[in-house]
């Protein structure tokens, strides 16, 4: 209420000031205007009056002067007409002048000496009256004055009428404003925010529901988006609390991103953490005239970024966005997340040549395939590789930049990309506690020994206290590798490697997901996903059964064995056409490299090769979506298909078959798993399968389709038990626990032992 009235004072306030303001210009104006006009006339008649006055004047015929006179005083305004002769003595006085029209002398001396009209305010019968003196001539001598009086008091008279009119327009505009003010406050504002004051009472009360009405606007849509970010804080933390009471009184050991935030800062301390990766969190994609914050699916945003916030981290990478140097500082720095930042994001920049060599050359055409084993060659060329060092230097010297004097950092390496950067770091600050996770498979020693850096390589990785992958055989892998290449004493029964006098810890950490909150536990902001029926209906009206893959479209992905395990499906089950879908959601990867150009285009071929053989008028057996999708996009299907393929020829993990069964909280749908994916070594109760096998892929789908309710439900209890329990916050606190009680002094590690 003190808001409104001190808003209707200042709008009545700022009304009447801005009236007076505009108004006293008008009436001066219009004074100017009238006084002009009156002026114009006195002149006007004055002339008019010398030509008319000057010949009668010489004759002194004063009775042919005074019809004049009397003549020309009936005029607008025209109080009367005088004339005078010489010495000032009045000839001729229109009637209502005799008595008090006067002319000062000193007017009428200065008319005859200057010897043209003079005009000059005066008072006549107590009213203002305008002047207005014009020489008269006999021959070339001056023989009298004529005087004209004109009434200007009506100058007044216009000028208050005008301070009236806006004196009323003043109170009918304040009457309207304070009316439309107060029902625009109460619409806009007043109950909105009750509805939002309502809402949070509720909440607060543990009432949880969706905001009934969001405001829109410029005004309250920021008030409301804290709103919804304070109610969903405040339930994740009620939700935390209930869970972590729960697991207390269970004496379960469930990792949330609460208990994650306490762990994280009880075993780093005061130390600061850095994380470095290629992929950036946020990146900033301008739209227009507008920039646009991006989050890039990927599982290491969601693994990592609880860490970052749990300590006020830094994250460094790759700026690759093309609105990304418009919003960092002067250091190339930005707080993230944008809503609510919690740490710091510094980008690194490289050029277009860097780029090409470093990522989409050495890393991708070189390192990927190499690791992966998957059927396509490795190229490896000089001019790659020295883009690759000069990268791994960038980056070694942007986060040395960042460390700064700090003792002993963590830093956490993300990925092949930065092999290098381990032995870079450690040089520099040997007091850094670095480790580097390697997310892709590690090959046989053979298969690794085809680069021909691979002893660089070795030490680069070599020089963290730490190398983390996915599964125990490319741990074994690494260490057989490391044997082979270079001279180093390896301590089996601790899987350590002693290079130099320096400890590296090799060990399995095997990712996860974030197995999703129960929904009594988060608001739900967003309207429901579309159930299974709009999703079928979409895709044909007899379909009945759905499978979905979701893969980039890369060649270890195993998307083409795929394809032709569904056709061979279809081949020896036929009763299954037109009631049988598959939709696979393919982002496109790497489209400048060759390779990914010509897989693109095998896999939009063998769709359509399929499609042509089976599909009907209003029906196809594979349905290709081939953009990238957001997790939301991608939940729906996650949440109603009757099978998920993952089909990889050689993959670390595969996080896809975990989100799967993170999504299914109606426990149903089947799970096929490639016995070739570092998945299929935690989920033992999916259907595991050969990818090159067509004949066991297509009778693992039709085992699926036909597995009995019980069987789905009891295998998905399980294998979302496993994710449950393995969640990414728990590979989270595996990884920064063991990497905090490294010992980071060789001579005190050996005399402990």
């Amino acid at each position: 209420m003190k808001l409104s009235l001190r808003l209707i004072l200042s709008l009545v306030v700022s009304i009447s000031a801005a009236t007076i303001v505009v108004s006293r210009s008008l009436v001066r104006t219009e004074k100017d205007r009238i006084s002009s006009d009156l002026i114009h006339r006195a002149e006007t008649l004055a002339d008019s009056l010398q030509e008319a006055v000057e010949p009668v004047l010489q004759h002194a015929s004063h009775s042919r002067l005074q019809q004049i006179v009397d003549r020309f005083s009936n005029r607008e305004h025209l109080l009367g007409i005088a004339i005078y002769g010489k010495e000032n003595n009045p000839v001729v006085v229109s009637g209502n002048l005799r008595n008090d029209g006067k002319v000062p002398p000193d007017l009428v001396l200065q008319c005859e000496n200057e010897d043209h009209g003079i005009g000059s305010v005066t008072k006549l019968k107590g009213v203002a009256a305008y002047l207005y003196l014009v020489p008269l001539h006999s021959g070339h001598s001056i023989s009298g004055v004529l005087a004209t009086f004109h009434d200007a008091s009506y100058i007044e008279s216009q000028t208050w009428l005008i301070w009236r009119n806006a004196l009323w327009h003043v109170v009918v505009q304040v009457i309207l404003v304070v009316l439309l003010t107060l029902l625009i406050i109460r619409w806009t504002i007043v109950q909105p925010t009750k509805q939002i004051s309502v809402w949070m009472r509720n909440l607060r009360a543990g009432q949880i529901g969706q905001l009934p009405h969001e405001p829109t606007g410029e005004l309250l849509q920021p008030l409301a988006a804290e709103a919804v970010s304070l109610a969903q804080s405040l339930a994740q933390a009620r939700g935390a609390a209930q869970e972590e009471a729960r697991l207390r009184d269970a004496a379960d050991s469930l990792w949330t991103p609460n208990r994650l935030r306490a762990g994280i800062r009880r075993r780093i301390q005061n130390n600061p953490l850095f994380v470095v990766s290629n992929r950036e969190p946020y990146q900033h994609v301008r739209r227009g005239k507008e920039i646009e914050v991006q989050v890039p699916a990927s599982g290491l945003v969601t693994a990592l970024e609880p860490i970052l916030c749990a300590c006020n981290g830094t994250w460094i990478a790759h700026g690759s966005a093309n609105a990304d140097r418009e919003t960092v500082d002067s250091h190339d720095r930005l707080p993230v997340p944008p809503e609510h930042p919690l740490y710091k994001m510094r980008r690194v920049w490289l050029t277009p040549e860097e780029e090409k060599g470093y990522y989409y050359g050495f890393a991708n055409e070189g390192l990927w395939p190499l690791c992966h084993i998957a059927h396509t060659r490795p190229l490896f060329r000089a001019s790659d590789w020295e883009h690759y060092r000069s990268v791994n230097k960038k980056f070694a010297q942007a986060v040395l930049q960042e460390i700064g004097d700090a003792e002993e950092p963590f830093v956490l390496i993300q990925d092949y990309h930065f092999a290098l950067l381990p032995q870079l770091i450690k040089n520099a600050c040997p007091g850094a506690r670095v480790g580097i996770i390697w997310h892709v498979p590690w090959p046989n020693p053979e298969a690794f020994g085809i680069c021909p850096w691979q002893k660089e390589l070795l030490d680069g990785l070599l020089g963290a206290d730490l190398v983390s992958f996915h599964i125990q055989a490319h741990c074994n892998n690494f260490l057989n590798t490391v044997d082979n290449a270079i001279e180093s004493r390896i301590e089996w029964d601790q899987f350590v490697v002693n290079l130099n006098n320096h400890l590296t810890a090799v060990r399995p950490h095997p990712i996860s997901v974030a197995f999703p909150e129960s929904s009594g536990d988060s608001i739900n902001l967003f309207p429901p996903a579309r159930d299974r029926q709009d999703i079928l209906m979409g895709l044909g009206p007899e379909t009945v059964f759905l499978g979905v893959g979701v893969d980039r479209l890369d060649y270890t992905k195993g998307i083409l064995e795929r394809f032709r395990g569904i056709e061979r499906f279809l081949d020896l089950f036929p009763q299954y056409c037109k009631r049988f879908t598959f939709v696979q959601l393919g982002a496109p990867s790497r489209t400048t490299i060759k390779r990914y150009q010509d897989f693109n285009t095998e896999v939009e071929l063998e769709a359509q090769r399929v499609n042509n053989r089976f599909q009907g008028n209003d029906w196809k057996p594979i349905v290709l979506l081939n953009r990238h999708h957001s997790h939301k996009e991608i939940a729906p299907y996650y949440k109603v298909a009757d099978l998920c393929l993952v089909t990889s020829l050689h993959d670390g993990m595969n996080l896809v078959a975990k989100e799967f069964v993170a999504e299914r909280d109606d426990e149903g749908g089947v799970l096929i798993l490639s016995q070739f994916t570092g998945a299929s070594l935690e989920l033992r109760d999916a259907l595991s399968v050969n990818p090159y096998d067509t004949e066991q892929l297509a009778e693992a789908i039709r085992r699926a389709l036909e597995m009995p309710p019980e069987e789905q439900r009891a295998r998905m209890r399980r294998m979302r038990q496993t994710v449950k329990e393995h969640n990414v916050y728990r590979w989270a606190a595996d990884l920064i626990s063991e990497l905090s009680e490294i010992r980071l002094d060789v001579a005190e590690m050996v005399e402990t032992r």
